[in-house]
Order: structure tokens, then C-alpha cells, then sequence
């Protein structure tokens, strides 16, 4: 039968990079936060900047004086996350995200398709995949209030599985540093679709690394199922999986068929399409031309309604800047993800760690091409990055060699 024996590389010993968390760090923080409060037109925005602005300016002035890292950072989330967010609830107010997820399940209750028929302006449009529509469900039942607001589900989403990502017993010090991050603190606090995904794909990635590929696939495709930007970690995890039967160095044996990773990546992709097809494909049969309208004419800027994703990255000023600009920054984004295909088939990834990195860089490389983009968007690159740093872990299981051992 086949069996699976823990393979520990060489570069696991190592200790891995400490995250930021000194005096000079939640100054910066400060700094972006209060200068986001200063130049940000939203009302949400300027709460959050003003409160985390308070919270990392506390938290550099403990950090200085000697108090430990996790006094700081705990102070540091209670002004980044949790006042702001309290707050936020109290009055009603939330980023745009949180109302067209709301919407997007009520419609789906009544109507079966999360999304507008007719959509005309911006705030019509609802450009997630039909599963995001969950995280609004508690609403749509229950009614508007602090406990079904969605962006609750979707913070507790992410925190939930961005912990069991991590290596067990070593999870409160990195949930607390990348809750205080402001890339991070500032969705919990106003509302953001990416959390829930960028959480699922380092699931996904860790359930791939242990050999779960039923498991890992199921991750995966539910956060498939919740926006495009979640469908490359698929063949970023079956290039992990496949890459075991490398590893294993040594070929299949005769009559067995395909080697027992193969078989192990084959598993996670089948589940991994399955799930996101169960999840987005009644939705989106039921009305195909709202479907394309919503999730892949407006984020490429192909309707007359022009999204609020707009912030100065490369493929949105060649888009507004240049003549066939947004071919040109549609063409890098395409040559990107060939670029990045062509490296998962040469070069597979041999760990989690790398596997995470390969994803993030592919990410950032699509952020910063795509014609619609805003710098929110980094978080999923972000995540992915500290998640790969804390993956080298000591005494944690990067990967595993299949062996085969026959029964006499």
C-alpha cells in the first residue's frame, strides 16, 4: 500500500524571517494610516485611518519603551481592527463591497442569480463569483444588524483559515501581526471580498503540502468559487502535488498505473472544478448574460459603466494613458500568466513555502497589468508572502515523499 513519510528539507532548520514588530514599524503604520484619514474621500476609510492611525502610534510608544511584541500588537489591533470596526457597525456604515454582497444574496434568495438584470451604474455591478454571495446570506435571513453584517463572515472566514494554515502551536503571535498589517486591518474594519480568499488559497496550498488532496481541492475551489483571482492557486497547488512524484525518484511500478502523487494531483483538480462548478454554475446558467456582464465585462472594462478599481498601478495608466493601452496591459497580463504557467511545468514548486511565493509573485504580476485595479488588491500577494516566510517554520512538514511499500 501506499504510504507517506514526512520529508523535511534541508532549509526547514533554518529560523524563519521575524515579522516586523518594533517601534519603527508601527510608526510606519501610523504614518500610512493617518495619511490614508488625510487623502481618502470615503467616510469609512477616514475612521479607520484616524482610529489605526491612534492604535499603531500606541503601540510604537510600547514598542519603544521596552514592552513586549505581543502587548504592542495587541494594542495595535485593538486600534486598527477592532474600535474601528465596532464603530463602523454602530453607526452603519461599511465599503461598498459590504452592500453588493448584501444585495448579491437577497437577489439570490429571491431571484436565483445574485446578480442585477439590468445593471447601469457602477454600484449596480457585483463583479465576485457567485459563491461571495454566502457571506451576505446571514443578512438576507436575518436581517440588517451588527452580527449578519457581512463583513464579519468574511473576516472570520479569512482569520479561520489563514490559523489552520499555520503550523499548530504557533498560530496567535502571526494572526495578530497580520491582523494589526494595515493592508489587512483596514478590510476587516471597513469590509473586503479578497480576505476570504486570500485565507482559503493559503489553506488550500497547506492542505496540498500534507498530501490532502481531496481536502486541498475542496479549499480551493470554494475559493474559486468566490472571484477570479483565486483560480490560479489551482495549478499552482496540482504543480505542488505533482511535483511529489519527483521527489519519490524512482519511476511507477508496472501495472500500477500513474505514481500515487499523480494520482493525488488528478484528486485535487477533479474536486477543485467540481466544487467551484457546483457552486457558481446554477447561478450563472440561470442568467448568462448578467453572469458575463457582472463578472467579466465590468472588471475588464468592457461595459459603459467605468469601475471605481482604479488606482495609479501600471496596467490601469496604460489603460487610461496610452492609445491601445488596455490591449497592451491585457497582453502583459496574459504573457505574465504564460510566464508563470511555463515555471509551475519547468520548475515546479518542491515546498509549500515556494509554492506560495510562486503564487503571490503571479498575483502581483496580475494586479499590477490588469486595466481595473487597486492597491486593496496587494493584500492577496501580502498574505501569501508572510504565510510562505512562516511555512519555514523548524519541526513543520513542508512536503511529503510518497513511498511505496509492498505486502508480502
Amino acid at each position: 500500500m501506499a504510504t507517506t513519510t514526512p520529508l523535511t528539507p534541508s532549509d526547514q532548520r533554518r529560523k524563519p524571517p521575524p515579522l516586523p514588530a518594533d517601534a519603527l514599524w508601527w510608526a510606519l503604520c501610523a504614518a500610512a494610516a493617518l495619511g490614508l484619514a488625510g487623502c481618502s474621500s470615503l467616510g469609512p476609510h477616514r475612521v479607520w485611518g484616524t482610529a489605526a492611525g491612534a492604535g499603531y502610534l500606541a503601540a510604537a510608544l510600547l514598542a519603544s519603551r521596552g514592552r513586549s511584541p505581543r502587548t504592542a500588537g495587541a494594542v495595535a489591533v485593538t486600534g486598527a481592527v477592532l474600535l474601528p470596526l465596532l464603530w463602523l457597525l454602530a453607526v452603519d456604515r461599511a465599503q461598498l463591497e459590504v452592500r453588493v454582497v448584501a444585495r448579491s444574496a437577497g437577489l439570490l434568495l429571491a431571484e436565483g442569480t445574485p446578480y442585477l438584470q439590468r445593471p447601469v451604474v457602477p454600484e449596480d455591478f457585483n463583479p465576485y463569483l457567485p459563491g461571495m454571495a454566502v457571506f451576505g446570506l446571514p443578512e438576507a435571513v436575518a436581517g440588517p444588524g451588527p452580527l449578519t453584517d457581512p463583513r464579519l463572515w468574511m473576516g472570520a472566514a479569512f482569520l479561520g483559515a489563514f490559523a489552520l494554515a499555520l503550523p499548530a502551536g504557533s498560530r496567535s503571535a502571526p494572526l495578530r501581526w497580520i491582523a494589526a498589517c494595515p493592508l489587512v486591518a483596514l478590510p476587516l474594519a471597513v469590509g473586503g471580498v479578497d480576505l476570504p480568499v486570500a485565507g482559503l488559497m493559503c489553506l488550500g496550498l497547506a492542505l496540498a503540502g500534507q498530501g490532502r488532496a481531496g481536502a486541498a481541492g475542496l479549499a480551493l475551489g470554494a475559493a474559486a468559487a468566490l472571484k477570479w483571482t483565486a483560480w490560479p492557486a489551482i495549478p499552482v497547488a496540482l504543480a505542488l502535488l505533482a511535483a511529489a512524484s519527483r521527489s519519490a525518484g524512482r519511476p511507477a511500478d508496472r501495472g500500477e498505473g500513474r505514481r500515487p502523487a499523480d494520482r493525488a494531483a488528478a484528486r485535487c483538480g477533479l474536486v477543485a472544478l467540481l466544487t467551484a462548478a457546483a457552486l457558481v454554475l446554477p447561478a450563472a446558467l440561470r442568467e448568462p448574460g448578467a453572469f458575463r456582464a457582472h463578472v467579466v465585462d465590468f472588471p475588464l472594462g468592457l461595459t459603459d459603466a467605468v469601475s471605481s478599481a482604479a488606482s495609479p498601478l501600471p496596467g490601469h495608466l496604460l489603460a487610461t494613458h496610452v492609445p491601445g493601452g488596455r490591449t497592451l496591459a491585457l497582453l502583459l497580463l496574459g504573457v505574465s500568466a504564460l510566464l508563470i504557467a511555463l515555471s509551475l511545468l519547468l520548475r515546479p514548486p518542491a515546498t509549500t513555502a515556494e509554492a506560495a511565493a510562486r503564487l503571490a509573485l503571479g498575483l502581483l504580476l496580475a494586479i499590477a497589468f490588469m486595466p481595473a485595479s487597486r492597491f486593496g488588491y496587494l493584500v492577496h500577494p501580502l498574505v501569501l508572502a508572510v504565510w510562505a516566510a512562516l511555512r519555514e517554520t523548524p519541526g513543520h512538514t513542508l512536503f511529503l515523499r510518497v513511498r511505496k511499500q509492498v505486502s508480502r
